[in-house]
């Protein structure tokens, strides 16, 4: 099947029409055979009149019309619709539309790239999209043109996936489990809401024989590879599925709401495909299940607090209980520190499992810091071992082409750190190592008793790196950087090397929780259709978007600016030093250290808040 991946890669490029210069040169055309079944449209040329936007897909004998004034959307056999027209462009999938203060946009895939064949199914990663306005000349207003910068602003995070055929969002054995109830349904109403990214935009779409023209994307990362042990070829994958449920930003979106839903809950699915046969081997991570938060203050980590007045227990009871329902026996990994403040957050976790009384959930502490101070890494097989049995017990997926089932995977391990990144990507590796082993032992490309990891150096250095690339992309969608201790991952031991990326990547992750993350919230608010924009904004009703500081934003940096300035000049100006000179440095010294001090206590004030949904803690400040 990899063969095929030249053929693939060439029909998907051509040389650019003058017109197109400026364009990306991934450009759509036609897939080979395997997807000439596609279930989703995947090259179209795109129509656009003063009245409307007809998508045709190339070899289909219908058109999608859809009103740019009454915004009516309709499927209609290809008649005279297209007389006399030329196409605006290609596009390889319409995304959905959405409400904006001054009109409509249409949203379109304009390119894309290739990932990987899963399943007999082509991947694809989102690479170029557009925007386009229902009405190109309505009045712009300075707030619309924010809205726009937060759409792109999440669209272009890194990275979105799709698939014309094969189901992105369900693991292997969900699909195999609702088969029998979603046969007749299109790609987007079979998928599984919690991952589908543009379902809110989708949702606009609401016609007979739409089904063709839906493309879900997930948001996550997906990595397809053939590998080659003992002289046995088959393909190893790994996807990974952020949900929109409760989705946001590292220090802004903590903890749980009301239903049960969880902040960076994320689902991974380790996929082999050998000789006709599919295995898949499923965990899932996600903040710790009652209500705390973690908000930013311009300090470097802000004490994380539990949120007085709220019932943990039901919300508790509520995430444990949708988890059960769907991935089954349930053993919650807890890496957080024992001590201080994390220690405050891991007894609440122990003591609402304990009080659950569920005998679907186990919870398993481990301080990971405290374990592996001194870069004593190898501790971490202490773990390992402690789960081994559930290892066993959970098992993984494993059917055959033709249907038969093998095995079924019965549990999960459910990892969680503080973030679920950094810690929890590290755990979660080796854990997909040893079931790695265990499904590759089965299908006789192993030995028995020969573990992966010493089967093939290649593999081992392929399988770190895939394993340290999700974590990265993980860590950039929830914190804006790339995940930490990732040496580890990618050579199997902590290096310098590795502690020094570790501190760049903190500092900047501090610049943008504190200076950045509110609009990127705003923007996933906005994509989701958690936020609803009101036509009236800035008119008849206030504008979220309108924000006033007040005086200690201004003053406090300013008098800082002044004084650091003013102490330079007495430092290095006079030719020598004299008590005068002292004294004003003392001044200035002091002066420092008030406005330091100033900001640093109200430092909620300086920190840049998602305006449309404030946090509750920040509206009273």
């Amino acid at each position: 099947m990899l063969s095929l991946i030249p053929s693939i890669l060439q029909r998907n490029t051509r040389a650019l029409d003058p017109e197109d210069r400026n364009k990306s040169p991934l450009v759509p055309i036609r897939n080979i055979s395997m997807e000439d079944d596609n279930e989703v449209y995947d090259d179209m040329n795109l129509y656009i009149t003063p009245e409307s936007f007809i998508v045709e897909p190339n070899g289909s004998g219908e058109v999608l019309i859809i009103g740019r004034h009454d915004k009516v959307t309709r499927v209609q056999p290809t008649g005279g619709q297209l007389l006399n027209l030329r196409p605006t462009r290609r596009i390889c999938g319409v995304l959905g539309t959405i409400h904006l203060l001054s009109c409509d946009y249409l949203l379109v895939v304009t390119h894309r790239l290739f990932v990987g064949v899963l399943n007999g199914s082509i991947v694809w990663r989102l690479a170029g999209y557009d925007i386009i306005p229902y009405i190109p000349n309505a009045i712009q207003r300075k707030e619309n043109e924010t809205y726009l910068q937060m759409l792109r602003k999440t669209l272009d995070t890194k990275y979105f996936y799709f698939s014309y055929r094969y189901d992105l969002t369900h693991t292997m054995q969900r699909r195999r489990e609702l088969q029998a109830q979603t046969v007749r349904q299109g790609l987007l109403q079979r998928a599984d809401p919690r991952f589908v990214w543009n379902g809110h935009v989708l949702q606009q779409f609401q016609c007979d024989k739409m089904e063709r023209f839906q493309l879900p994307l997930i948001h996550g990362f997906v990595s397809v590879n053939q590998v080659q042990i003992n002289g046995q070829t088959f393909f190893w994958s790994i996807v990974t599925r952020r949900s929109v449920q409760r989705a946001g930003t590292r220090l802004f979106c903590r903890g749980i709401n009301d239903e049960g839903h969880v902040a960076n809950f994320v689902e991974t699915e380790q996929i082999v495909e050998f000789n006709g046969q599919h295995t898949s081997f499923v965990q899932t991570r996600g903040s710790m299940p009652f209500h705390w938060q973690q908000l930013p203050n311009l300090r470097y980590k802000p004490r994380p607090r539990l949120v007085p007045g709220k019932d943990h227990l039901s919300a508790c009871a509520a995430h444990f209980r949708q988890q059960v329902q769907l991935y089954g026996a349930q053993v919650a990994v807890n890496l957080v520190d024992q001590k201080g403040a994390e220690g405050e957050l891991e007894a609440t976790f122990a003591r609402l499992v304990k009080e659950l009384a569920n005998p679907m959930v186990k919870y398993e502490a481990f301080d990971f810091h405290h374990e592996c101070r001194k870069m004593r890494w190898d501790r971490l097989n202490i773990l390992i071992d402690r789960l081994t049995h559930d290892t066993e017990r959970f098992a993984f997926y494993h059917c055959f082409d033709d249907g038969r089932l093998v095995s079924t995977q019965t549990g999960v391990f459910r990892t969680n750190c503080i973030d679920c990144l950094d810690r929890t990507n590290v755990v979660q590796s080796m854990l997909a190592r040893r079931s790695l082993t265990s499904v590759l032992q089965k299908l006789g490309i192993l030995h028995v008793g020969q573990p992966v990891e010493q089967a093939s150096r290649g593999f081992e250095d392929l399988f770190k790196g895939v394993w340290a690339d999700n974590a990265d992309l993980i860590s950039l969608q929830y914190s804006g950087t790339g995940a930490l201790k990732t040496d580890f991952t990618r050579t199997g031991k902590r290096t310098k090397a590795g502690a020094l990326q570790d501190g760049k990547n903190s500092m900047i992750r501090y610049y943008l929780n504190n200076f950045a993350d509110g609009r990127r919230q705003d923007g996933i608010d906005l994509f989701l259709g958690n936020y609803l924009i009101n036509d009236n904004e800035g008119g008849a009703l206030p504008s979220p978007l309108e924000w006033r500081r007040g005086w200690r934003f201004f003053a406090f940096p300013s008098v800082l600016l002044m004084a650091m300035a003013m102490f330079m000049i007495t430092l290095t100006y006079p030719a020598e030093f004299n008590t005068e000179n002292l004294l004003f440095m003392l001044f200035w010294s002091a002066m420092i250290a008030v406005s330091a001090t100033g900001i640093l206590h109200y430092g909620v004030e300086f920190v840049q808040w998602p305006r449309l949904f404030p946090p509750v803690a920040f509206r009273g400040a």
